[in-house]
């Protein structure tokens, strides 16, 4: 049992002193809970998809308002060149022959678009050049041009996506820039979660190298009363079990502390060189959080409200559309220019002649065996499934928001109930060893005062965990800091940039 026990020693030994050197290969970096936020909002892998999400918003924002803009587009065939067989009648033998034609077409355009949200129409202007070449035996050449035209297309008791569009892209970005803001929280929670991991691991390696060592020295007096008939065997073979038992909680506590640094290193973008030392936020900031006001800050703040929003807009738009195709559709398209035709190009923009042209066409569904009107039917079914999941789902939000609030309310406490429970465990402990050594108590008393002082440690890290956590929950159901009082807010054109 002794070259057991004196193996074990060194196995303990040859960790601990492995442990130190690879620590020492490292560059140590002591973080605070904040410091640990902050590098998680700068280079975490969530914090970098969150502005790339944010910046794909914003751009389908900025494609929807480039809709209402004028619009200039260049169109050109340059050239357009064709070898052909035409078939020619002969009046005066009565025949028909084919000739074999070269031609080449080449035209240019200049056109400029103006969108009309309100009516769903387009305003246009145009300007077109075309220049006919006949080539061969008999060459000739042709300028057809349209120096201006103003025209108009108008849908008429159509659906108008421009009019909705206004009604949602709007709300639609608003609500990007609040998932970024909600995005940003989820990393501060999991920063916090991570950052309490560590800490407890940190912990937890500490408790089990002093447990190891108070174990070794506590086995060597156990042997020494043993060999002199102060305690029994039964007492001396616990305090073997007890030392056993510490050698192995802190090789677990080491791999234990490897992996959730290693979860933390990964997280803030580090790599293998970066040894992180935490340092624990003993204060926590008092405050009291009010129902009525977390709940007004939620409802104004929070990206799902504009997305509920949202929702509604979209269902309505779903039906106006499935509404409109059931009946008629017309169209209408008027324009107003010159043109011109000549043999050279100075002539083609001489003597203008006016060009008018109205179109009016239009659809009616006549026999569609109620494809239109299944269509409209859904539409409204979809719209009520949307109004009833956006009304529970209000409520859910309504009633999560009250108990993260209740919840946080209590935590002050928490902690302040652990703390002194800590210090008290301490102090227990510290007393129960040093009657165990003057021989006052058994050793059961003494692993009871242990192991209660090892739970109450944890119980504190655990409840400043629940603080804080707690914390950043509801800052992500408000998007509002409780110790600033002011809403949450990101500079949106650099994160473009």
């Amino acid at each position: 049992m002794r070259v057991i026990i004196l193996r074990f020693r060194i196995l303990i030994i040859l960790f601990l002193f492995f442990s130190v050197s690879f620590l020492q290969a490292q560059d140590t970096m002591r973080l605070t809970l904040n410091q640990v936020i902050e590098l998680a909002q700068e280079q975490s892998p969530q914090a970098v998809l969150a502005k790339h999400q944010f910046r794909a918003s914003y751009w389908m924002f900025r494609t929807y308002k480039a809709k209402y803009l004028p619009a200039l587009n260049m169109n050109a065939t340059l050239p357009d060149f064709s070898r052909v067989f035409e078939r020619e009648y002969d009046f005066n033998t009565g025949q028909e022959y084919y000739v074999e034609k070269f031609r080449n077409n080449s035209t240019l355009g200049l056109s400029l678009t103006q969108n009309i949200g309100f009516t769903g129409g387009t305003v246009f202007v145009n300007s077109n050049l075309t220049r006919f070449d006949e080539l061969g035996k008999d060459p000739n050449t042709q300028y057809i041009t349209t120096p201006v035209s103003v025209g108009l297309r108008q849908p008429i008791f159509n659906y108008n996506p421009l009019k909705w569009e206004k009604k949602i892209e709007p709300v639609r970005y608003e609500e990007a820039k609040k998932r970024y803001l909600d995005a940003m929280e989820a990393v501060n929670y999991r920063a916090v979660s991570l950052f309490f991991n560590l800490v407890l691991a940190q912990m937890n390696l500490e408790i089990a190298k002093v447990n190891y060592h108070n174990s070794d020295t506590l086995y060597r007096i156990a042997q020494g009363r043993y060999n002199i008939g102060t305690i029994a065997e039964d007492d001396l073979l616990q305090m073997q079990l007890r030392f056993l038992n510490a050698g192995t909680d802190l090789n677990q506590a080491g791999i234990d502390l490897q992996i959730k640094e290693y979860q933390l290193r990964s997280f803030l973008g580090f790599n293998e060189n970066i040894k992180i030392n935490l340092i624990v936020p003993n204060e926590i900031p008092k405050m009291t959080v009010e129902v009525s006001k977390a709940l007004a800050l939620a409802q104004k703040n929070n990206p799902d409200i504009l997305s509920y929003r949202r929702q509604l807009l979209e269902a309505r738009r779903d039906v106006m559309m499935a509404k409109q195709q059931k009946g008629i559709n017309a169209d209408l398209f008027a324009s107003f220019g010159y043109t011109q035709r000549a043999a050279t190009f100075p002539e083609a923009y001489q003597n203008l002649l006016n060009q008018q042209r109205v179109q009016l066409g239009f659809t009616l569904p006549i026999l569609d065996w109620g494809l239109n009107k299944g269509k409209y039917k859904l539409a409204q079914s979809n719209e009520e499934v949307v109004k009833t999941n956006v009304r529970q789902n209000q409520i859910d939000f309504e009633q999560e928001v009250i108990l993260n609030v209740a919840q946080f309310n209590l935590q002050d406490d928490q902690v302040a109930i652990a703390a002194k429970a800590d210090t008290i465990a301490h102090k227990r402990y510290q007393v129960t060893k040093q009657r165990f050594l003057i021989g006052k108590i058994s050793v059961l008393d003494l692993n009871v005062a242990d192991t209660e002082k090892d739970v109450a440690r944890r119980g504190y890290i655990s409840a400043l965990r629940q603080y804080w956590s707690y914390y950043f929950s509801l800052r992500r159901l408000t998007l509002h800091d409780f110790v600033t009082q002011k809403d949450l807010s990101a500079d949106y054109t650099k994160l473009v940039q």
